[in-house]
């Protein structure tokens, strides 16, 4: 199978107009669901503060202090769960041991330094992985990639999980495509070791390599989903063993939100978040238009990702859990340098007659 070039304007007319108009109410919408789960979201601060609960950070902050004291990460993270009364079940509920092994040899310090350069490899890469686009293309997702990643220079950075892993996912999809896609799988792999939930990025990449009929990645990939098995059986069984039967479950994942969830991680994740909602609104569902328009490999894989992830957290998460949304910083809004193409070739295949057929596009 190959991936067409401007898929959008091979869309029939009808789809390519319930797109448009599907868009604009996302858009429209979002302004107005930013406010309301925004009051939802402190509202829920409220009551778990109420209860005695403490923020994220500052439990992965005291971990990681006990692990940098030299004790050992199992029983350092069940003992602070119970202290900040978090479940240690299932399994998934515990992070994974990299990031507070690795603070302990580098310090948070070195994550900042990380963090930064990370940062910076994704401006310069983007502006390299979209070399076949135009030239405003190339600038612009190269700016954005860097406006959208400015969360790298937060305090908390060494303790988020989330968006350190999501600095390396975007880098990992930037190269992708690309004849250095190897360094990009390392980049994957240690993101999922940072944060499990990275994982469907790769398995939506493997979907990609299968579809393309790339054997050699596809087996290479495959290879890195079983090595991130076995370690998450290995971070399972760890778990259970520091486990006590009084400690906390968590209630699970079937929040069933809606897509105000994931968009309003984007928003809070990002420099949205100081902008007019009327303005952010539109600037949190547009990217997804871009990285639809995108065509080739690298967009089938980001649109992909990124509309499967969004719609396992409109489905899964709960209100607290907007922070997955991490995951997508920076290469998400890279999508908004592909928005004002998405327009024309929308308005192309709206405007063909309904007797023409559209030409066939080049893959790439």
């Amino acid at each position: 199978m190959t991936f067409p070039e401007r898929p959008l304007t091979r869309l029939p007319r009808w789809a390519a107009l319930a797109l448009l108009l599907a868009t604009l109410f996302a858009c429209v919408w979002n302004a107005f669901a930013l406010e309301e789960r925004n009051t939802s979201h402190e509202a829920d601060i409220e009551q778990r503060l109420g209860r005695g609960e403490r923020v994220d950070m500052d439990l992965y902050r005291a971990i990681d202090a006990r692990v940098t004291a030299g004790e050992d990460y199992y029983e350092a993270a069940a003992a602070e769960h119970r202290e900040f009364a978090m479940p240690t079940a299932p399994f998934v509920t515990v992070r994974t041991p990299v990031l507070a092994w690795t603070s302990a040899l580098w310090g948070t310090d070195g994550w900042r330094i990380i963090a930064v350069v990370l940062w910076g490899a994704n401006i310069l890469l983007w502006f390299v992985a979209l070399r076949h686009e135009g030239r405003f293309e190339r600038l612009a997702g190269a700016g954005l990639a860097g406006l959208f990643g400015m969360v790298a220079f937060i305090p908390e950075i060494p303790f988020s999980h989330e968006i350190l892993a999501g600095l390396m996912l975007s880098l990992a999809l930037a190269l992708s495509v690309g004849g250095a896609w190897a360094g990009g799988l390392v980049l994957a792999v240690s993101a999922i070791a940072l944060r499990e939930l990275a994982l469907p990025f790769l398995l939506a990449w493997g979907a990609i390599a299968v579809l393309a009929r790339e054997r050699r990645k596809t087996l290479v990939l495959a290879a890195a989903a079983i090595l991130i098995a076995i370690g998450l059986a290995l971070h399972a069984s760890a778990v259970a063993q520091v486990r006590q039967p009084a400690d906390l479950v968590s209630p699970g994942w079937s929040g069933f939100l809606g897509l105000s969830v994931p968009l309003y991680g984007i928003h809070v994740t990002t420099l949205l978040q100081t902008l007019p909602v009327w303005f952010a609104g539109p600037l949190g569902v547009l990217p997804l238009l871009g990285w639809l328009a995108l065509g080739g490999r690298l967009g089938a894989l980001a649109s992909l990702w990124f509309a499967g992830f969004i719609a396992a957290v409109a489905l899964f998460a709960r209100q607290e859990n907007i922070y997955w949304m991490g995951l997508f910083i920076p290469a998400y809004g890279v999508g908004l340098a592909i928005v004002p193409r998405a327009i024309a070739d929308l308005a192309r295949a709206i405007k063909r007659p309904a007797s023409e057929r559209p030409r066939p596009a080049s893959p790439r």
